[in-house]
């Protein structure tokens, strides 16, 4: 199979903009697409503080910020974006009936040897590989945010992908600097997610039954895996809105009331309280409580305010699905992601 050359990424959210930057950081030309031109200028203005930090932290060179962000073309046109690409990667919001939607498309816009990938960070791409007339060129390839701190990518294919396709996959992410983790047989979530939603799960009970303040998780686990933030901080970095569609993924799986996300977090998505994108989720933005100097300093720390009620938090429905959606501001609907622990 040929070399990968020319990439395609679709839906320009928070993990379509990081992949494409981190294509464009390997030299390797890429088209950004999304329906809403809107949603693309946000996406080229995130990039360019994405290139300026870069340099500002030394991590790229002054001279090397414009060629990279030459690289990246933006397009609302499905086919022109695609047409070209020996690789087209989904990352639109973690719906199964909108990602077969996507794949629809693609295959019959892009050219007949395209590897389509889907960035998913928990659905099997066998889900979605009938609804293309190329099943052995269909791929899950899964990034994880920030793309450039976190250097790896998941690849594992369908019940007819090829294992050339997957070859390419993974020579493909080397170049662009990140190493490939191969899925050897499917599975929701993977590799990473699947340990990290056991966790995620586990802090969301124990908040939401009144055990222990998010607050005082995120300090136990900040205190004892010296990490710069807890388990809620990081929900809060992925999004709450993805965090909730993929806890709803794992619950239609499974069928076990048990797996469907609790009221702490459906409320919040329910309100628009999504995270660092809107301001608020488990932490007030710009500035989070977990990013305070004092915030596990030994001294008495001001008591967490508890959490409503199961009752009072899902509008008395405990354990109620929210009834917010995606768009709610600062997000992109066909640019978002899955993003995951991402």
């Amino acid at each position: 199979m040929a070399a990968i050359e020319r990439v395609a990424v679709v839906g320009s959210g928070t993990m379509g903009r990081q992949i494409a930057i981190q294509i464009a950081r390997g030299g390797v030309p890429v088209a950004l697409y999304d329906l809403d031109s809107g949603a693309l200028g946000r996406a080229a203005t995130a990039q360019r503080d994405f290139v300026a930090g870069f340099v500002a932290n030394g991590t790229l060179a002054a001279a090397e910020a414009a060629p990279l962000l030459a690289r990246i073309r933006y397009d609302a046109e499905l086919g022109a974006a695609v047409r070209d690409a020996d690789l087209i990667i989904e990352a639109v919001p973690e719906q199964v009936a909108l990602k077969r939607q996507i794949f629809a498309a693609l295959d019959e816009h892009a050219s007949d040897g395209a590897i389509l990938a889907t960035n998913s960070s928990s659905l099997r791409v066998s889900l979605l590989e009938d609804a293309t007339a190329r099943p052995e060129r269909c791929a899950n390839f899964h990034f994880y945010i920030p793309v450039w701190d976190n250097p790896m990518v998941e690849v594992g294919g369908g019940t007819r992908t090829d294992p050339a396709a997957l070859d390419a996959l993974d020579a493909f992410a080397r170049r662009i600097g990140l190493l490939p983790l191969r899925v050897l047989r499917e599975s929701t979530g993977f590799i990473f997610n699947r340990v990290w939603r056991a966790i995620k799960k586990e802090v969301l009970a124990v908040a939401d039954g009144g055990i222990a303040s998010f607050e005082d998780i995120d300090r136990a686990w900040m205190i004892h895996y010296r990490t710069p933030k807890g388990p809620f901080g990081k929900m809060d970095e992925i999004g709450l809105d993805v965090v909730q569609a993929i806890e709803e993924v794992y619950a239609a799986e499974s069928g076990d009331p048990a797996d469907r996300p609790p009221p702490i977090l459906t409320a919040r998505v329910a309100r628009g309280d999504l995270g660092q994108k809107s301001g608020r989720g488990f932490y007030a933005y710009p500035d989070p409580a977990w990013a305070a100097p004092d915030f596990l300093t030994p001294e008495a720390t001001p008591e967490a305010t508890p959490e409503a009620t199961p009752e009072a938090t899902s509008g008395g429905t405990p354990g109620g699905a929210a009834t917010g959606d995606e768009d709610r501001p600062g997000a992109e609907r066909t640019t978002n992601d899955d993003e995951e622990a991402r």
